[in-house]
This record gives C-alpha cells, sequence and structure tokens, in this order.
C-alpha cells in the first residue's frame, strides 16, 4: 500500500497525453492478466487510457481501477486531465450509470403532472428515507412543467417497515395522492397493503439492481444522467433542461 501512493500520485500529477494511437491494443491480455490475479473479480470493460500504457478497468457496480499492461501495478482513484481539469473517472463513471429512458417500465411507477408536464423525471424512492423527504419537500417543491414518475424502492435493510409502507401507497385508490400526504404532510396511511399492485415491488427492486441503484433517493433524466441524493432545486432544474 506505501508504493501505491506515490505511483498513484505521479500518474495524476502527468499532464495527460494527448495521443495514445500509438499504445498497442493489449486489452485481452490486461482482461487475462487481471482475472488471473483477482479470480473474484468479474471484469466488465478493458480499454486504454490517455497514459501511454495505463489501462481502465471497469468492475461491477461501475468501479473503475487502473492497471499497466502486465497488472503489476493498480491504481485506485481518480485520473485527472491536468490541463482540462476534469476527472476522467468521473466522467467515465458517469457514462457507465447512463439509463436509458426509453426502456424505463414507466407502468411499475405512479405519475404525477404537474403544469403542462413536458418535462419528465423518474425518482427511485423509499417512504422511510429521509432524504427522500427532503427532495419531496425542498427539491421538488415549485418545479412544474414536469411529469414525475416515482418507482417505490424500499430500502428494507435501514428501514424494516418501508416495505410495508410502500404496499399500503400502491394498494391505496390514488397512490400519487397517498404518496404525497404522507410524504409532504405526515398524514398515516391506511389499508393492509395486500394487492395485486403490490406485486410491482419485487420488479422494481430488480429493476433498481440492473441499473446499479443502492440507495435513495436517485433521480433518472430522460438525457440517461442517473443523479444520487436530494441535489438542491436549482440542479434539479438544470437536469431537467438539459439534453
Amino acid at each position: 500500500m506505501l508504493r501505491l501512493r506515490p505511483l498513484a500520485a505521479f500518474m495524476l500529477a502527468i499532464p495527460l497525453l494527448a495521443c495514445a494511437a500509438g499504445t498497442a491494443d493489449n486489452t485481452d491480455s490486461v482482461r487475462q492478466a487481471f482475472e488471473k490475479k483477482f479470480p473474484q473479480r468479474q471484469v466488465q470493460a478493458v480499454r486504454a487510457t490517455p497514459v501511454t500504457g495505463i489501462y481502465e478497468i471497469v468492475l461491477p457496480d461501475r468501479q473503475v481501477v487502473y492497471a499497466d499492461a502486465k497488472v503489476k501495478h493498480l491504481f485506485v482513484g481518480d485520473l485527472i486531465d491536468v490541463d482540462a481539469r476534469q476527472s476522467l473517472t468521473e466522467a467515465r463513471v458517469a457514462e457507465l450509470s447512463k439509463v436509458d429512458w426509453k426502456n424505463l417500465p414507466l407502468d411499475l411507477a405512479f405519475k404525477e403532472v404537474r403544469g403542462n408536464g413536458s418535462r419528465k423525471l423518474a425518482v427511485f424512492s423509499d417512504p422511510d428515507c429521509p432524504f427522500c423527504k427532503r427532495l419531496e419537500r425542498d427539491s421538488l417543491k415549485g418545479v412544474t412543467n414536469v411529469t414525475i414518475y416515482t418507482f417505490l424502492y424500499p430500502l428494507t435493510s435501514l428501514h424494516p417497515d418501508a416495505m410495508h409502507k410502500s404496499a399500503q401507497i400502491l394498494c391505496s385508490s390514488n397512490p400519487q395522492a397517498a404518496w404525497s400526504d404522507f410524504m409532504l404532510n405526515d398524514k398515516p396511511l391506511a389499508g393492509d397493503g395486500k394487492c395485486a399492485a403490490a406485486d410491482k415491488l419485487a420488479s422494481i427492486q430488480q429493476l433498481a439492481e440492473k441499473l446499479g441503484i443502492s440507495g435513495t433517493p436517485a433521480l433518472v433524466f430522460p438525457n440517461g444522467q442517473l443523479v444520487s441524493g436530494a441535489i438542491p432545486k436549482a440542479d434539479v432544474e438544470k437536469l431537467l433542461n438539459s439534453k
């Protein structure tokens, strides 16, 4: 570990080379070397970086690491383009996190149409998540001309009663109204939560896992951007207007 830090620091400090075309395509051998040394880790993708001789390795859950051609050294951290003042690692993770809006099963969500509903937003939320309440009460307050699709994604490991509450919401006569009353006004939920609509929760959980969503709230925008957390209202507006 002591050797990794100076190597990583050197790697991050040097300006990125503008041309890496001369680098041989060793991606297959890098993959094989990594999998041989770390058989428990599944490699999803390997590609050359702008730094000659350094390769990007994508692991499950969008983890990005870097290695030399023989995987003798492994770098964990951000790869920085010094001239552009940009983290190439952050950009890559954002790319890997993109969601194909057209393939979202919106029938699993309930929706709220505000104003003309022209803008779109999907939110994965948990009724017992305090940050989800902050999103509803602060970040989304006053946001109009938007259609919001809410996917109930209870995190039972953190909120044991969230599954039952989610089922109560889905089984109500108006899930959107029940959701808003509970999240905005703390109105108690009613019903036993037993109905066919509650079966959607299992499908939503599978969807969230497929998209790599492990926390709430998680916001998905039509441009494919996936954002975690109760981001400020100004950021919500900016992302809703982005193409």
